[in-house]
């Protein structure tokens, strides 16, 4: 399985991903919602799952899921906010969106393979 790490925080990309690398995931990264728009729209196969922030430079992590979900051929991936955004306005926004789940940070590797174990994305058995 393959998922995306969209933050603009270099240090959160490797943190993301050395979570889900671990958990069998083949890792994807960009630094914002644009960039990561545009690595869906080039070859290779669509992720399964998206870890995106909120606050990103170019395009932030709520419109980088309005547009996944405006686009039929990307309505498959499972979108899940990684952010400092704790108020529930916001949360509730994000789900709105199309978020399916919404992680708060700072967090620990097991509360984010509780949410995507609960989402049904463990690829591997990883004890949790």
């Amino acid at each position: 399985m393959r998922a995306l790490v969209v933050d603009d925080s270099r240090a959160m990309r490797r943190i993301v991903g050395r979570i889900l690398g671990d958990a069998g995931f083949e890792v994807l990264e960009a630094a914002d919602g644009q960039e990561a728009l545009d690595l869906l729209a080039g070859p290779g196969d669509v992720p399964e799952l998206a870890c995106v922030d909120w606050n990103m430079p170019v395009m932030d992590g709520l419109t980088f899921i309005t547009e996944v979900r405006r686009h039929p051929e990307w309505r498959a991936i499972t979108l899940m906010m990684v952010t400092t955004e704790s108020e529930s306005d916001q949360i509730v926004r994000a789900l709105a969106a199309g978020a399916h789940e919404y992680l708060i940070k700072p967090f620990t590797g097991e509360a984010m393979l509780e949410k995507l174990d609960l989402l049904g994305l463990l690829p591997t058995s990883t004890g949790v």
